[in-house]
């Protein structure tokens, strides 16, 4: 199956954007602090939960969750998942975190949950279809989130929570897939959710990359087709919304016979249509994106109230990005992709996540962390 062995192949690095709170920042180079994940194993997805609290997690069953801003961080392995690589994390606290897991057999794709920090974990799915390979996770609330998988014989076999235990089958509700239709779980960031009911989903792997998205916690998606680069190796990998309206998806292509390929496209009207940027300084895939504002489902202005009539074009969020590639090269956007910047000596980082734009982390290849501060 192209889809795992590409997945296999995404250790090189990774490729991320991010979007700022500030309006408008000056032009200059964020700080960038390393520190010590207390792991030498690849990290793929990371989440802060306020400028102390942040998870992360990775190969060999790994995870790390500092609780003083990074200055120290905590590794442990989940007992059982020693050869399975965690490809996203979402956490509520110091004590409430999700973990997903992918690897070679189907029962490997399995949902974790923990209450007490990581001492103990339990498996909430376990996957039983042998076609299906999920992506990435998020949420809404510690009680609320969607779960994406692959398309399986034309239909995507995602799930849903509503109590934060019990994980159920929303296939009916998603929209036919495109023949051979997919999504990346290089950092966890193909799925983003917004407010209380937004959710979008990227897709690539067919001839049109696509965003699927819902307005209604799940209820009901739509798809639209973005002009991001799509083929069985590349499309949209990541996406994110900084209001129920602008967002940000990228992409590119995982085959190293087309290095020029990373992309990037906005959105004013909640994924509906979608406008290429300019040209972003890298090469490869871009493989995730975070603003610079709150991740998840507090970015943006409203933060969890979410005022669909507002359509503010002066979110407090800002339009600020960065993003680094699998292949090589990082840069950063001000203003959502008309000027870019490098970022020199970043590369190898699979993640980027922000809980307020002087607290970023990016993590990547070897146990690597990086706080990025503007």
């Amino acid at each position: 199956m192209l889809k795992r062995s590409l997945t296999t192949l995404l250790i090189p690095a990774f490729a991320c954007a991010i979007l700022s709170a500030k309006e408008p920042l000056p032009i200059h180079q964020p700080t960038l602090t390393p520190q010590n994940s207390g792991t030498t194993n690849g990290l793929i997805a990371v989440w802060p939960v306020n400028p102390q609290v942040v998870w992360a997690c990775g190969r060999a069953g790994t995870f790390t969750v500092t609780t003083d801003g990074g200055q120290t961080w905590n590794a442990g392995v989940v007992p059982g998942a020693e050869l399975l690589q965690f490809r996203d994390v979402q956490a509520f606290s110091a004590s409430v975190a999700y973990l997903m897991s992918i690897g070679e057999a189907p029962t490997d794709f399995r949902i974790y949950k923990t209450e007490d920090g990581g001492a103990t974990w339990t498996i909430q799915f376990e996957n039983q279809n042998a076609n299906a390979f999920y992506d990435g996770f998020a949420f809404w609330t510690p009680h609320r989130g969607i779960a994406h998988s692959d398309s399986v014989n034309g239909v995507f076999p995602d799930l849903r929570t509503t109590d934060g235990m019990t994980w159920q089958d929303i296939s009916n509700n998603m929209p036919l897939a495109l023949p051979g239709e997919f999504s990346f779980a290089s950092s966890g960031t193909c799925v983003s959710t917004q407010g209380g009911r937004n959710a979008w989903i990227a897709t690539g792997g067919s001839t049109i990359a696509r965003i699927l998205a819902t307005r209604d916690r799940g209820d009901t998606w739509n798809a639209y087709n973005t002009p991001l680069f799509s083929s069985p190796s590349g499309g949209a990998f990541t996406v994110a919304f900084r209001d129920p309206f602008h967002g940000i998806v990228g992409g590119g292509d995982l085959d190293p016979n087309n290095p020029n390929s990373a992309d990037t496209a906005t959105s004013g009207d909640g994924g509906q249509t979608w406008t290429l940027t300019n040209p972003p300084p890298v090469t490869g895939a871009i493989f995730g994106l975070s603003y610079v504002g709150r991740t998840g489902s507090g970015a943006g202005n409203n933060n969890s109230n979410d005022n669909e009539n507002n359509n503010n074009n002066n979110s407090s969020n800002g339009r600020t990005v960065v993003i680094t590639a699998n292949d090589g090269g990082a840069a950063w956007t001000p203003d959502e992709g008309n000027t870019w910047f490098t970022l020199p000596g970043v590369s190898s980082y699979w993640a980027v996540a922000f809980a307020s734009p002087k607290a970023g982390w990016l993590v990547g290849t070897d146990g690597r962390i990086l706080k990025i501060s503007f």
